[in-house]
């Protein structure tokens, strides 16, 4: 028995538009290239307190909650956070171990370090002890202080054998921020509503790569997400966008994606005011291939609806100059100018309730 397909608009109706809902227009049982997408992993029941699902620099706006050693990952931790902050723990365990050895040798008693003079002040020993701890930690051994008692002689050599493992763990951990493979795609600032053709406006960003390594086969999904009234209940809604290019080969320039907002967009007849009150949020995801690492990389990004500004266009970022070379001038990755944009459809009066 053949399946039901869903009834179509048609072509002559008026668009479905408002602040409380967008329509689906097509979905899987429809032909065309924009399925609707029911979820995209974050689940229906968020909520508008959460702000947005994805921030700026591409980490989920998710706060973990669990017991502290089953949430302990002190490897991930060490490569996935940022470097102010790995420099900043790495340091702290340096100077943590330093005092620790500092103190055993001070337990040990007076006279069990060379050139410590009898009856000094506790701050003096206190530092005497302290730099030859990390002259035995680092292996650096310049001559001026030794142990001279068995229990000093015994904590220097496991202060030895500990900075051996402490170094490799932290030449390690340098290696493996180093080697993971990453991408640096540069984003426009804002989302732009610009003139398209044929009497139609778009929703567009701007990317450009970052970094002078090579990139290859992009791939981009922009998903729109929003919220809306079901049965009485507040949900998230999510579909795709149709794009005019969704991957390209290679990237040596910057890539405008582009959104046309089509009569079949769910764009199509929306005010800024329109996508604020339902609190859309453009989620974009990009895959590429960087043949620096040999490996596949992904970056993420989202735009709010605040975030995007209409009536606008983005100026050229690159020109050709007198020896025929291409000149690309990244810093006007997110620069845009005024664009008349063509009438829009006036949306329905409906309210978010």
């Amino acid at each position: 028995m053949e399946r039901k397909r869903k009834q179509k608009l048609p072509t002559d109706a008026p668009p479905r538009t408002g602040t409380g809902s967008i329509p689906e227009h097509r979905t899987e049982t429809d032909a065309g290239p924009q399925p609707a997408y029911k979820d995209l992993g974050f689940g229906t029941g968020i909520g508008t307190r959460a702000g947005r699902l994805l921030h700026p620099d591409g980490s989920f706006n998710v706060r973990r909650v669990d017991g502290f050693w089953r949430s302990l990952h002190p490897y991930q931790f060490m490569i996935t956070a940022p470097f102010w902050k790995f420099v900043l723990i790495i340091s702290a365990a340096y100077v943590a171990i330093n005092s620790g050895f500092t103190a055993l040798y001070l337990l040990a008693g007076p006279g069990q370090l060379s050139g410590e003079v009898a009856g000094a002040p506790f701050h003096d020993r206190f530092f005497h002890a302290f730099f030859f701890s990390a002259q035995t930690l680092t292996t650096v051994g310049y001559g001026s202080v030794s142990p001279v008692g068995m229990a000093a002689n015994v904590i220097a050599a496991f202060e030895a054998m500990t900075g051996v493992l402490v170094f490799a763990i932290a030449a390690g951990l340098f290696y493996g921020r180093f080697a993971k493979p990453s991408a640096y795609i540069r984003f426009s600032r804002e989302a732009l509503i610009a003139p398209y053709r044929n009497g139609l406006n778009s929703f567009q960003f701007r990317i450009v790569n970052g970094r002078r390594s090579d990139l290859i086969e992009l791939e981009v999904l922009v998903t729109l997400m929003w919220h809306e009234m079901d049965q009485g209940k507040l949900s998230q809604r999510f579909i795709g966008l149709s794009l005019e290019r969704k991957s390209v080969n290679l990237f040596p320039l910057n890539w405008t994606i582009v959104h046309p907002i089509g009569p079949d967009s769910p764009l199509y007849g929306h005010t800024p005011e329109a996508l604020q009150a339902m609190h859309a949020e453009f989620l974009i995801m990009i895959k590429a291939y960087d043949e620096t690492f040999a490996q596949t990389v992904h970056v993420r990004r989202s735009y709010r609806a605040d975030e995007v500004v209409w009536g606008r266009k983005f100026v050229p970022m690159y020109y050709t100059d007198e020896a025929g070379a291409i000149v690309l001038e990244v810093d006007k990755t997110g620069m845009h100018q005024e664009a008349a944009l063509y009438p829009m459809p006036v949306p329905a009066a409906e309210a978010l309730s």
